[in-house]
């Protein structure tokens, strides 16, 4: 059994499309929420998670479209995310809204006699908080789960804390340890980070032809490119 695990897709398609090209074949696929926000793509990337997702939670920048809520980004990303959004909710159909609404915040899934528990940001299900790695420490401590999936943070990760291994694939669409595609597999029981290059000017191209303002559209381009 071979499972894809995604997260932090932030509608940038040709970061999706590479990992999708390199990887060809998986089992299942699990999505650790934030589809929306930053990038040009989202209805390309939902209809993706839509119809090959077989496990999915909400991210905090999911929640926010979704509920018209405030994503609790810090500095120049509220600015970024809160632009995007609004350009996002023209876009999208509400069947893609609907489908926002209905992710689960957490779940708990059982693939190849391996308990997943999945959640976005924290284990205890905020959507949005960084936790640092004692606040990640206390939280394990809570819970009985032998695999944490995890996202939000956008950096990869591999830990183990009180008898869990705690994976974090990290961001297929705006990394912030990688000028790559991040992702993560389970494969035979043992999980792998993996990443791939993609053509991020496609993305940048078409960043640019958004109606969002230009200082967001320049300091998005410097995320995507690390600078």
């Amino acid at each position: 059994m071979k499972v894809l695990i995604l997260s932090d897709i932030h509608a940038n398609y040709p970061a999706l499309e590479a990992i999708i090209a390199k990887e060809k074949i998986w089992d299942k696929l699990i999505f650790l929420g934030d589809v929306v926000d930053y990038g040009p793509h989202p209805k390309e990337c939902i209809s993706f998670i839509q119809n090959n997702a077989d496990y999915y939670v909400c991210g905090n920048h999911d929640y926010a479209i979704a509920f018209n809520a405030d994503c609790n980004c810090l500095g120049a990303s509220r600015e970024y995310s809160m632009a995007t959004r609004e350009w996002h909710k023209q876009l999208l159909s509400k069947n893609e809204i609907d489908f926002l609404r209905a992710m689960p915040i957490q779940i708990n899934v059982k693939i190849d006699d391996k308990f997943l528990f999945l959640s976005h940001a924290t284990p205890l299900g905020d959507l949005s908080k960084y936790i640092t790695e004692e606040e990640l420490e206390e939280q394990v401590k809570l819970l009985t789960y032998e695999n944490i999936l995890l996202g939000h943070t956008h950096i990869q990760y591999n830990k183990s804390m009180h008898g869990s291994l705690i994976i974090n694939p990290g961001s297929v669409g705006l990394s912030r340890n990688s000028d790559k595609a991040c992702y993560a597999v389970c494969e035979k029981g043992d999980f792998t980070l993996r990443s791939v290059a993609y053509d991020v000017q496609i993305t940048i191209n078409d960043l640019m032809k958004s109606p969002i303002p230009d200082i967001c559209k320049e300091g998005l381009k410097k995320v995507l490119l690390h600078k």
